[in-house]
């Protein structure tokens, strides 16, 4: 069965952005650690690249190695108004009750049931996993349904922002299946639910 994988990047206070959506305080160091460090993830993960950042970060004709299909909520889906399509390289589906069915092209909108939508989407047989790239309201709901989490942990303290997961208080338990530290600063861990 198909894993449903939150990939993620996050503050040492657990916000994946500043109160406005913004995420361009993350620091990435200098352009050698960066380089070192955007190369190791993109190697694993090149299907995460937006699709207009492909080419820029040399992964324009990549396979997807981890993951066909990405699921988000809104905010997530609107944090670049001139990119409705952020991912086309990937099935795109967009968890909202606001926005409208035709709102993107190539993106499925899913007004409700964001668990009946990943259990569906865990039963096909596609060879590879689905990927929750955001928000923390969407994490929170789908929290029972999520396998594993690849947690890019960033050296900073943001104060006020969107959370990682921001739901009912309900402790989940995931293990340490590999983590490994980079000159930046970032710490990027695979968890897996126990």
């Amino acid at each position: 069965m198909r894993k449903l994988v939150y990939y993620i990047a996050v503050t040492l206070d657990g916000r994946i952005a500043g109160p406005a959506g913004q995420f361009d305080f993350f620091p990435q160091g200098d352009a050698q650690q960066t380089a070192a460090y955007m190369g190791f993830m993109n190697s694993l993960y090149p299907e995460t690249v937006p699709t207009a950042f492909r080419a820029m970060a040399g992964v324009e004709d990549a396979p997807n190695r981890r993951f066909d299909t990405v699921l988000m909520g809104r905010a997530t889906h609107q944090l670049d108004p001139a990119m409705p399509s952020p991912y086309a390289h990937l099935r795109q589906y967009v968890v909202s009750s606001t926005l409208k069915p035709d709102a993107a092209p190539d993106v499925t909108v899913v007004p409700g049931d964001p668990i009946g939508l990943v259990r569906d989407l865990k039963r096909e047989e596609t060879g590879l996993d689905i990927w929750l790239c955001g928000g923390g309201t969407l994490a929170g709901a789908l929290m029972p349904e999520v396998d594993e989490i690849v947690l890019k942990s960033y050296p900073v303290v943001a104060g006020a922002g969107i959370p990682m997961v921001d739901g009912e208080f309900d402790p989940t338990v995931f293990s340490v299946a590999e983590r490994t530290a980079f000159p930046n600063g970032v710490t990027a861990t695979r968890l897996v639910r126990n």
